[in-house]
């Protein structure tokens, strides 16, 4: 027998034939599903006054090479560092262009991160297999994306190498196929520690088979990547035509002499408005990293304001900067061209999309997907009204590559950028001292820029 509480709960023939009536009621659905069921709804959606007001002109420019291309990975995070980095380094060689290998970075990312996850497997070997933490070390284990303070510790660790040292492959540019036979090796790798800490077969047993599965990652990524090089035969001619020549220099020896770009200095500081994760507080992520031992992942919170007065101050004084966003949302790839507004689903829909910032983070609605470089802004009457991005997407989209994004989507969207301590404040220096509050694996602020 059924109960009014079950019939309360449940979408009844009489539910939907009220949401139909609703549907006919209004003339103005059905012109939308003729459309919409004919063409993509961003076409549809697309405010014309936003797009065609978009110009790519901006009172500060940075940029005059050309943009990258991380073909189909996950990669825009180290992209966006090396080329923060090829800015300096380009005016120290003198040279027009001038591109990092990210392949390279790339190779000692995911056998970094194998060894990570491997050593929390280890750790978490007592909890039950379908724990939530376990379940999550398992769910990406050696995923293409990352963070700043990841990146970090690659070039401390590993150096840099030109481009042409260790090309794009056919893997590095394409990462679905080698990243599932990675995923396969972490996981067995996975379960036979786990099965030997069941054995009580002890830490040692267990740190063997972790390098047993190191040992065919490696093997993997010297398969899909190539080998990665471990000295450069470094010359090359500046833009002027003069010739030099530098000799056989190590990963390390080439960052030491090239990398002028003080990263080591940098900090990230977050916009994270949800109300029980207050500014002025530093944050850590459990279980992110790539680098066991290395720099943790670190993120200072902060008001938008204060983030976006950084930034135009670094742009202003001709740095670029690092920065990552939510990328997706009110986004035109093909114009390059990012707006709160730009499309309105309101209008489409007839319904309300009214969720703040905060919300949207609370609910699974937005996190930090993709990561770029700022490369310049458009002051109007003392307030920037635009900003300048280097997308890592090649020539084809945008502005030659290069997005506009106007100043509303800044407050909506963005959510992290990598600033040297020199442009904080003294209080944004006391607040990085805070001990940082340790945040779960999987929150919204522990996304990864693909």
């Amino acid at each position: 027998m059924t109960t009014a509480q079950e019939i309360n709960q449940s979408l009844t023939a009489e539910d939907v034939s009220a949401f139909a009536d609703d549907f006919r009621a209004d003339s103005r659905n059905r012109l939308m599903q003729n459309t919409v069921t004919q063409r993509d709804v961003n076409e549809v959606a697309l405010d014309h006054r936003i797009a065609t007001g978009a110009t790519h002109t901006f009172s500060t420019m940075l940029d005059d090479w050309t943009p990258t291309h991380q073909g189909a990975s996950g990669r825009c995070w180290l992209f966006s560092g090396l080329n923060l980095f090829r800015v300096d380094t380009m005016k120290k060689l003198n040279v027009k262009q001038f591109e990092f290998s990210q392949s390279y970075m790339m190779f000692w990312d995911k056998i970094e991160r194998a060894n990570f996850v491997l050593e929390a497997v280890i750790e978490t070997a007592d909890r039950p297999v379908d724990d939530r933490i376990v379940h999550h070390l398992m769910t990406a284990p050696v995923e293409d994306a990352g963070q700043w303070d990841m990146f970090v510790n690659l070039v401390d660790k590993y150096g840099v190498v030109p481009k042409q040292a260790m090309p794009e492959t056919e893997s590095s540019g394409s990462t679905r196929r080698m990243n599932d036979m990675l995923y396969y090796q972490v996981r067995q790798g996975a379960a036979t520690i786990r099965r030997l800490y069941q054995q009580e077969a002890g830490l040692d047993a267990m740190r063997q088979a972790k390098l047993d599965a190191l040992k065919t990652v490696f093997r993997i990524l010297c398969i899909h990547l190539g080998d990665p090089p471990t000295a450069v035969d470094w010359q090359w001619r500046d833009k002027s035509g003069g010739f030099h020549r530098e000799g056989r220099l190590t990963p390390l020896e080439f960052a030491d002499r090239y990398l002028t770009t003080a990263y080591s200095d940098m900090v990230c500081l977050v916009n994270d408005p949800r109300p029980n994760h207050p500014y002025f507080q530093t944050y850590t992520i459990g279980y992110l990293g790539n680098v066991v031992g290395a720099r943790s992942v670190r993120y200072l919170n902060v008001p938008i304001q204060v983030m976006k007065d950084i930034t135009r101050r670094q742009i202003e004084d001709g740095r670029p900067v690092w920065m990552g966003c939510d990328t997706g949302k009110q986004n035109h790839p093909k114009l390059g061209l990012w707006d709160a507004e730009l499309f309105d689903y309101a209008g489409v829909y007839g319904a309300e999309f009214g969720m703040d910032k905060a919300a949207r983070l609370e609910y699974g609605q937005t996190q930090m997907t993709h990561a770029m470089l700022f490369t310049g802004v458009d002051v109007v009457e003392g307030a920037p009204r635009r900003w300048r991005v280097e997308n890592s997407y090649g020539e084809a989209v945008g502005d030659k590559g290069f997005f506009l994004m106007n100043d509303s989507w800044f407050d909506e969207y963005m959510f992290e950028i990598a600033a040297p301590r020199g442009c904080l404040s003294d209080e944004l220096l006391a607040a990085l001292d805070t001990e940082p509050v340790v945040l779960p694996p999987w929150d919204p602020m522990g996304a990864l820029a693909v």
